[in-house]
């Protein structure tokens, strides 16, 4: 399993997850995602659905 993943959401780059203990740590490649930056996900894909729903407009449900 690899021990970093960049996240996309749109074509646009969100930022990176890189595993660490307990999960993965995002963090943000433009100051659209910062609300996640230094948050700890489960999983890649966990991460990915913060950024996506983060830029739909869902803020209470991405953090």
């Amino acid at each position: 399993m690899p021990d970093s993943y960049i996240i996309e959401v749109d074509s646009q780059t969100a930022g990176i997850v890189v595993r660490s203990q307990g999960g993965y740590c995002f963090f943000a490649s433009s100051h659209r995602f910062n609300r996640l930056e230094g948050q700890l996900f489960r999983n890649a894909r966990e991460a990915e659905r913060a950024a996506r729903k983060l830029v739909n407009g869902d803020v209470k449900e991405a953090a």
